[in-house]
Protein backbone atom coordinates (compact mmCIF):
# COMPACT_ATOMS: atom_id res chain seq x y z
CA UNK A 1 0.00 0.00 0.00
CA UNK A 2 0.82 3.40 -0.75
CA UNK A 3 0.53 6.60 1.75
CA UNK A 4 -1.93 7.76 4.14
CA UNK A 5 -3.35 10.42 1.24
CA UNK A 6 -3.14 7.40 -1.22
CA UNK A 7 -4.96 5.42 0.59
CA UNK A 8 -7.68 7.96 1.30
CA UNK A 9 -8.04 8.20 -2.38
CA UNK A 10 -8.40 4.40 -3.29
CA UNK A 11 -11.07 4.20 -0.89
CA UNK A 12 -13.35 7.22 -1.56
CA UNK A 13 -15.93 5.51 -3.83
CA UNK A 14 -16.55 2.95 -1.00
CA UNK A 15 -14.96 -0.17 0.69
CA UNK A 16 -13.32 -0.95 3.74
CA UNK A 17 -9.87 -0.05 5.59
CA UNK A 18 -8.47 -1.75 8.54
CA UNK A 19 -5.76 -0.62 10.41
CA UNK A 20 -5.24 -3.86 12.56
CA UNK A 21 -2.21 -3.44 15.62
CA UNK A 22 -0.27 -5.73 17.11
CA UNK A 23 -2.47 -7.01 20.15
CA UNK A 24 -5.35 -7.94 17.57
CA UNK A 25 -2.70 -9.70 15.01
CA UNK A 26 -1.96 -12.19 17.47
CA UNK A 27 -5.26 -13.22 17.18
CA UNK A 28 -5.41 -14.38 13.86
CA UNK A 29 -5.14 -18.33 14.05
CA UNK A 30 -8.26 -17.84 17.36
CA UNK A 31 -10.94 -15.56 16.19
CA UNK A 32 -12.58 -16.55 12.78
CA UNK A 33 -14.90 -13.45 12.47
CA UNK A 34 -11.43 -11.25 12.77
CA UNK A 35 -9.81 -12.75 10.54
CA UNK A 36 -12.54 -13.35 8.02
CA UNK A 37 -12.65 -9.13 8.33
CA UNK A 38 -9.47 -8.89 7.62
CA UNK A 39 -9.66 -10.59 5.18
CA UNK A 40 -12.81 -8.47 4.06
CA UNK A 41 -11.15 -5.22 4.04
CA UNK A 42 -10.26 -3.63 0.84
CA UNK A 43 -7.15 -2.13 1.95
CA UNK A 44 -4.94 -3.09 5.41
CA UNK A 45 -3.20 0.21 6.95
CA UNK A 46 0.24 -1.10 8.10
CA UNK A 47 -0.13 0.80 11.61
CA UNK A 48 1.93 -2.22 13.51
CA UNK A 49 5.20 -1.29 14.23
CA UNK A 50 6.24 -4.49 15.65
CA UNK A 51 4.51 -6.30 12.24
CA UNK A 52 6.52 -3.73 10.00
CA UNK A 53 10.02 -4.27 11.87
CA UNK A 54 9.78 -7.86 11.41
CA UNK A 55 8.44 -8.27 7.76
CA UNK A 56 11.34 -5.98 6.87
CA UNK A 57 14.03 -7.67 8.80
CA UNK A 58 12.97 -11.20 6.87
CA UNK A 59 11.86 -9.94 3.43
CA UNK A 60 12.42 -7.52 0.65
CA UNK A 61 11.11 -4.96 -0.76
CA UNK A 62 10.78 -3.25 2.91
CA UNK A 63 7.43 -2.08 3.24
CA UNK A 64 6.90 1.86 5.18
CA UNK A 65 4.71 1.98 8.12
CA UNK A 66 1.84 3.58 8.03
CA UNK A 67 0.16 4.78 11.17
CA UNK A 68 -3.83 5.17 11.84
CA UNK A 69 -2.85 8.25 13.46
CA UNK A 70 -1.59 9.71 10.77
CA UNK A 71 -4.02 7.85 8.21
CA UNK A 72 -7.02 9.94 10.51
CA UNK A 73 -4.86 12.95 10.21
CA UNK A 74 -5.30 13.32 6.84
CA UNK A 75 -9.09 11.87 6.81
CA UNK A 76 -9.77 15.37 9.52
CA UNK A 77 -8.51 17.16 6.56
CA UNK A 78 -10.53 16.25 3.68
CA UNK A 79 -12.57 18.50 2.02
CA UNK A 80 -15.48 15.67 1.71
CA UNK A 81 -15.17 14.35 4.90
CA UNK A 82 -15.71 17.98 6.05
CA UNK A 83 -18.82 18.32 4.63
CA UNK A 84 -21.75 18.70 6.44
CA UNK A 85 -24.18 15.48 6.20
CA UNK A 86 -21.49 13.36 4.01
CA UNK A 87 -20.13 11.49 7.10
CA UNK A 88 -21.72 9.41 9.73
CA UNK A 89 -19.39 9.53 12.86
CA UNK A 90 -19.46 6.09 15.02
CA UNK A 91 -18.61 6.90 18.86
CA UNK A 92 -17.57 4.22 21.35
CA UNK A 93 -19.70 5.71 24.46
CA UNK A 94 -21.34 9.24 25.21
CA UNK A 95 -18.28 10.74 26.50
CA UNK A 96 -16.01 10.09 24.32
CA UNK A 97 -18.39 11.58 21.43
CA UNK A 98 -18.32 14.73 23.84
CA UNK A 99 -14.92 15.29 23.73
CA UNK A 100 -14.24 13.68 20.32
CA UNK A 101 -17.22 16.10 19.14
CA UNK A 102 -15.62 19.65 20.62
CA UNK A 103 -12.16 18.89 19.07
CA UNK A 104 -13.63 17.91 16.16
CA UNK A 105 -15.34 21.52 16.05
CA UNK A 106 -11.87 23.42 17.25
CA UNK A 107 -10.62 21.76 13.80
CA UNK A 108 -13.94 23.59 11.84
CA UNK A 109 -15.65 20.38 11.47
CA UNK A 110 -19.07 20.74 12.68
CA UNK A 111 -21.22 17.48 13.26
CA UNK A 112 -24.95 17.35 13.36
CA UNK A 113 -26.40 15.17 15.79
CA UNK A 114 -28.06 13.20 13.60
CA UNK A 115 -24.73 12.24 11.91
CA UNK A 116 -23.72 10.25 15.35
CA UNK A 117 -24.21 6.90 16.14
CA UNK A 118 -23.83 5.72 20.00
CA UNK A 119 -22.50 2.28 19.51
CA UNK A 120 -23.92 0.00 21.64
CA UNK A 121 -21.24 -2.81 24.07
CA UNK A 122 -21.39 -5.62 21.16
CA UNK A 123 -21.23 -9.19 22.40
CA UNK A 124 -19.32 -12.45 21.23
CA UNK A 125 -21.65 -11.52 17.39
CA UNK A 126 -20.59 -8.17 16.65
CA UNK A 127 -23.67 -7.14 14.84
CA UNK A 128 -25.84 -4.02 14.66
CA UNK A 129 -29.25 -3.96 12.47
CA UNK A 130 -29.98 -0.13 13.88
CA UNK A 131 -26.36 1.18 12.47
CA UNK A 132 -27.35 -0.84 9.50
CA UNK A 133 -30.77 0.50 8.98
CA UNK A 134 -29.46 4.21 9.86
CA UNK A 135 -27.41 3.99 6.65
CA UNK A 136 -29.47 2.11 4.50
CA UNK A 137 -31.96 5.36 5.23
CA UNK A 138 -29.20 8.03 4.42
CA UNK A 139 -26.83 7.33 2.16
CA UNK A 140 -23.23 8.73 3.52
CA UNK A 141 -20.21 8.76 1.79
CA UNK A 142 -18.17 7.82 4.58
CA UNK A 143 -18.33 6.38 7.89
CA UNK A 144 -15.89 6.51 10.85
CA UNK A 145 -15.37 3.78 13.49
CA UNK A 146 -13.85 5.05 15.98
CA UNK A 147 -14.40 1.82 18.78
CA UNK A 148 -12.03 -0.58 19.47
CA UNK A 149 -9.62 -2.61 17.67
CA UNK A 150 -10.70 -6.34 17.16
CA UNK A 151 -14.41 -4.92 17.25
CA UNK A 152 -14.40 -1.58 14.57
CA UNK A 153 -12.61 -4.19 11.92
CA UNK A 154 -15.70 -6.70 12.20
CA UNK A 155 -18.17 -3.99 12.73
CA UNK A 156 -16.85 -2.61 9.50
CA UNK A 157 -17.12 -5.70 7.46
CA UNK A 158 -20.26 -6.87 9.08
CA UNK A 159 -21.80 -3.00 7.67
CA UNK A 160 -19.75 -3.37 4.09
CA UNK A 161 -21.50 -6.92 3.62
CA UNK A 162 -25.05 -5.84 4.39
CA UNK A 163 -25.38 -2.37 2.48
CA UNK A 164 -25.76 -2.66 -1.06
CA UNK A 165 -23.96 0.47 -1.65
CA UNK A 166 -21.00 0.09 0.17
CA UNK A 167 -19.63 4.40 1.89
CA UNK A 168 -15.80 4.27 2.84
CA UNK A 169 -15.85 3.00 6.22
CA UNK A 170 -12.68 4.10 8.27
CA UNK A 171 -12.06 2.01 11.23
CA UNK A 172 -9.47 4.50 12.77
CA UNK A 173 -10.26 3.27 16.60
CA UNK A 174 -8.32 5.12 19.09
CA UNK A 175 -6.35 7.56 16.55
CA UNK A 176 -9.00 10.46 17.49
CA UNK A 177 -8.51 9.92 20.71
CA UNK A 178 -5.26 10.77 20.61
CA UNK A 179 -5.66 14.35 19.52
CA UNK A 180 -9.08 15.05 21.22
CA UNK A 181 -7.89 13.91 25.00
CA UNK A 182 -10.57 11.00 25.15
CA UNK A 183 -6.83 8.92 25.52
CA UNK A 184 -3.32 10.02 26.33
CA UNK A 185 -1.93 12.37 23.64
CA UNK A 186 0.39 10.94 21.14
CA UNK A 187 2.73 13.88 19.68
CA UNK A 188 3.98 13.36 16.21
CA UNK A 189 7.47 12.06 17.27
CA UNK A 190 6.27 9.25 19.18
CA UNK A 191 4.05 8.31 16.07
CA UNK A 192 6.43 8.18 13.90
CA UNK A 193 9.21 6.15 15.81
CA UNK A 194 6.14 3.99 16.66
CA UNK A 195 6.32 4.45 20.76
CA UNK A 196 2.58 5.32 20.64
CA UNK A 197 2.14 1.96 22.33
CA UNK A 198 4.59 3.25 25.36
CA UNK A 199 2.65 6.53 25.90
CA UNK A 200 -0.02 4.05 26.22
CA UNK A 201 1.17 2.31 28.70
CA UNK A 202 2.67 4.95 31.05
CA UNK A 203 -0.91 6.94 31.30
CA UNK A 204 -2.47 2.99 32.26
CA UNK A 205 -0.17 0.90 33.05
CA UNK A 206 -2.18 -1.85 34.10
CA UNK A 207 -4.76 -2.06 31.35
CA UNK A 208 -2.18 -1.46 28.42
CA UNK A 209 0.57 -2.88 29.97
CA UNK A 210 -0.62 -6.79 29.92
CA UNK A 211 -2.26 -5.76 26.63
CA UNK A 212 1.03 -5.43 24.72
CA UNK A 213 3.12 -7.70 26.33
CA UNK A 214 0.31 -10.71 25.10
CA UNK A 215 0.59 -8.40 21.62
CA UNK A 216 4.19 -10.29 21.61
CA UNK A 217 2.91 -13.43 20.42
CA UNK A 218 2.47 -11.93 16.92
CA UNK A 219 6.76 -11.94 17.18
CA UNK A 220 6.81 -16.20 17.02
CA UNK A 221 3.54 -16.13 14.42
CA UNK A 222 5.48 -13.90 12.41
CA UNK A 223 9.08 -16.00 12.46
CA UNK A 224 6.74 -19.12 12.24
CA UNK A 225 4.64 -18.34 8.81
CA UNK A 226 6.88 -15.33 7.67
CA UNK A 227 4.43 -14.22 4.77
CA UNK A 228 2.15 -16.52 4.88
CA UNK A 229 -1.54 -16.52 6.82
CA UNK A 230 -1.59 -18.67 9.61
CA UNK A 231 -3.97 -21.66 9.72
CA UNK A 232 -6.80 -21.22 11.96
CA UNK A 233 -6.47 -23.18 15.10
CA UNK A 234 -8.97 -26.44 15.62
CA UNK A 235 -10.73 -25.02 18.63
CA UNK A 236 -11.91 -21.43 16.27
CA UNK A 237 -12.63 -23.58 13.33
CA UNK A 238 -15.08 -26.04 15.46
CA UNK A 239 -16.69 -22.86 16.95
CA UNK A 240 -17.03 -21.32 13.74
CA UNK A 241 -18.47 -24.50 12.50
CA UNK A 242 -20.87 -24.72 15.62
CA UNK A 243 -22.23 -20.96 15.08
Amino acid sequence: MGSALETLDQIREGGLVVVPSAPTLKDLPDNRVYREALLNADMAITDSALMVLLWNLMHRPRIARVSGLAYFKVLVDDNELRTPGNTLWVMASEESADVNLRWLASRGIQVAPKDVYIAPIYGGRIEDPALLAQLKKREYRHVVLTVGGGIQECLGSYLKKNLVKCPAIHCIGAAIAFLSGDQVYIPGWADRTGLGWLLRCLWKPTYYGPRYWRALKLVSLILRYRANLPPLREAAAEHAHAA
